[in-house]
């Protein structure tokens, strides 16, 4: 026990000391080959993953400022086309609807027209119908007077050749 009263860290043994700087010398060899060398080279390769990753940002941003120029001239594009689309569409709205009243038109045109036939057609029909039945009334009615003015045979015979020469002469 009384060595460790005699003891000071403030006044240290030379063993002491040469065997701490041994123990710490070879524990810093080792640290270092096997600690220290994988450290340095995962902080290497960081620092260069760190850095690659900058230089890609710096792409990608530029490329981002490149596409967002790109995607305001094809929205302007699009915008332009967007209105010369809409104009052509109503102009080819006003030019069906003018077509389809002009079609309409002559249409109506056309149906009056041909019901205008069929009502004259239709008439001309009734008209001759009329006089065919007006005709065939004639016809009966002459023939039940004929009939009855050649109740003989000598005034039908008569009658006859008077009809013949008529004929003839026409």
């Amino acid at each position: 026990m009384m060595f460790l009263v005699d003891f000071s860290v403030i006044k240290p043994d030379p063993g002491l000391i040469f065997w701490s700087t041994l123990i710490f010398a070879t524990f810093w060899i080792i640290v270092g080959k096997l600690a220290f060398k994988p450290i340095v080279e995962a902080l290497k390769k960081r620092e260069t993953d760190i850095q690659n990753a900058l230089d890609a940002a710096k792409i990608a941003r530029s490329e981002m400022e490149d596409l967002k120029e790109e995607n305001e001239e094809l929205l302007a594009k699009a915008r332009e086309e967007r209105t010369q689309i809409l104009n052509e569409a109503k102009e080819a709205r006003d030019y069906m609807v003018a077509e389809a009243k002009k079609k309409a038109r002559e249409e109506a045109a056309t149906i009056i027209n041909n019901a205008r036939n069929d009502i004259e057609n239709h008439k001309q029909a009734a008209i001759k119908e009329l006089k065919m039945e007006v005709g065939n009334m004639a016809i009966d009615i002459a023939s039940k007077v004929i009939r009855k003015e050649l109740e003989s045979d000598q005034s039908q015979k008569d009658y006859v050749r008077k009809l013949v020469d008529e004929i003839k002469l026409n």
